[in-house]
């Protein structure tokens, strides 16, 4: 134990108090601590590896602006550590016997429980989604509440008595939780110095300063740097690996921040590594609105509230869908290595399966993202087997600058094709400096044949995916006419 870490318990606000938790390993899940320790087994385990959200919870904190948010996460992937400074809400939160929730009351009402395993689940879904309406003042329709439940996999009943006790919970007078006394804890907790967390030769670092983490990473170059632990659980959950050394992104604010920030010489945006997956993507989708999609198919929500880009990108893996639209909008890295910065088109990271250009104690402190202006379309596309949280079979981005009828440039990212995340460069030739005509999109997409020489998996063959990758520059193509343009081009392709 080093003496400079200045152990002291994990404290959160759990069941209407303070806790303090010590004497349990820092890889602890959220769920085995309820389940074994806080005898709270309402929350269930069902995948453990955060797909199913029979262990959803809710988890609060304090924004910048010290309000306090609520956010669904599986308690299956959270380390306990995690918690730290935080507020954890579960099942045994809501209501009562003699009177349940607007949540649970809806749900009874309209059938949507069966054999019941999958219901605290759905119920905690469902709050957090009652509550973020509440506090705006709004109401969900039937699509959005059924964006808001991909996560939660279980459907005995069916969709439809979910969904409707979904619309029915807004019917009852308004009923919200009580946030001041989480507020009034999470601000006590927030002066609590740093956690330095140990347990039998494991040790848990959660800085509150890019400095400091700069710090103990330099200090450390084998500690596993843990960002939202949707990847980093799992290696615990089912790999059963020990890790001797977690430092924690999830506590530096200067990581969490979204700022507008030029970029060689254009509007850019900042977006800092531990931002979550949820903000990070609603600021790139207002950066570029073809997004949104992919955007809202990236997991389900759970994981991205709990998830960071910076941890997709850093993670470096070619099924990654982050990777993609970041290399087609043409960000690049911000990397750090003690006071040292250093910069990084994000398409030059990935050098081979699982390898990046990073050094020993160096880790992502940021992508920066250029805007891009008018003149560029942008197609963005995620293909597999299930729509709703599944991994991608291709994953494609693509960018196209036109000028007065000709592509000026042209970036085309795909995900699932490859060892790595990578630019077309074949394709991205045929179309550059050419009129763009449905000719030149052919021409890309036979070119596609000597950018990749795609694998055959469990998800989809070689030849579906460079057919998919195919088709997908030529549906750019046609997203790319106007409606004149369609009219002519149908008019002259009928009289020929």
């Amino acid at each position: 134990m080093e003496a400079s870490m200045n152990t002291r318990p994990i404290r959160f606000f759990h069941r209407g108090a303070v806790v303090a938790v010590a004497g349990l390993p820092p890889t602890t899940t959220v769920l085995q601590y309820l389940r074994e320790h806080a005898g709270c087994t309402g929350t269930k385990e069902g995948c453990a590896e955060g797909d199913c959200g029979a262990c959803t919870v809710i988890q609060g904190e304090l924004d910048a602006s010290g309000q306090l948010q609520l956010r669904n996460v599986n308690a299956c992937t959270q380390f306990l550590p995690t918690l730290d400074g935080r507020a954890l809400l579960t099942v045994e939160d809501l209501g009562g016997p003699a009177r349940l929730s607007p949540v649970q009351q809806a749900l009874v009402a309209c059938h949507g429980s069966q054999c019941g395993f999958c219901t605290p689940g759905f119920v905690m879904t469902l709050t957090a989604c009652y509550e973020r309406h509440q506090q705006a003042g709004t109401r969900p329709d039937r699509q959005q509440l059924a964006d808001e439940l991909a996560g939660n996999l279980c459907r005995c009943t069916g969709y439809r008595p979910i969904l409707d006790a979904g619309e029915q919970m807004f019917d009852a007078p308004a009923r919200p939780l009580d946030r001041e006394p989480i507020a009034a804890a999470l601000r006590a907790l927030a002066a609590d110095a740093a956690l330095a967390y140990e347990h039998a030769g494991q040790h848990f670092h959660a800085p509150q300063t890019l400095a400091e983490l700069a710090r103990l990473l330099e200090a450390h170059p084998d500690a596993t740097l843990l960002a939202g632990s949707t990847d980093i659980g799992l290696w615990v959950n089912k790999q059963f690996r020990v890790l001797p050394r977690l430092i924690y992104t999830g506590r530096v604010a200067a990581l969490r921040e979204i700022r507008p920030e030029p970029l060689g010489g254009q509007p850019g945006l900042w977006i800092g590594a531990a931002a979550s997956l949820e903000e990070a993507w609603a600021a790139l989708a207002a950066l570029a609105p073809s997004l949104a999609e992919l955007w809202r198919r990236f997991a389900a929500p759970p994981v991205r509230h709990a998830g960071t880009l910076g941890g997709n990108i850093a993670n470096g893996s070619p099924i990654g869908d982050g990777a993609p639209a970041l290399i087609a909008l043409g960000a690049e890295l911000v990397l750090r290595r003690g006071a040292r910065q250093r910069r990084l088109p994000l398409q030059d990271f990935y050098l081979d399966y699982m390898k990046k250009d990073l050094q020993p104690g160096e880790f992502v402190e940021a992508m920066h993202v250029p805007a891009p202006d008018t003149s560029w379309a942008i197609s963005a596309h995620k293909v597999s087997k299930r729509h709703d949280s599944d991994i991608s079979a291709v994953c494609a981005v693509l960018a196209l600058q036109l000028r007065n009828g000709s592509v000026q440039q042209a970036r085309f990212a795909f995900g699932g094709m490859a060892a790595i995340v990578k630019r077309a460069g074949a394709a991205e030739a045929a179309v550059i400096g050419q009129p763009w005509t449905e000719a030149t999109a052919e021409a890309a997409a036979a070119a596609l044949a000597q950018d990749f020489k795609p694998m055959t998996d469990m998800r989809a063959s070689d030849g579906y995916r460079l057919r998919v990758a195919q088709n997908l520059l030529r549906k750019l193509w046609l997203e790319t006419l106007d409606r004149r343009t369609i009219t002519v081009w149908r008019a002259g392709r009928l009289a020929a």
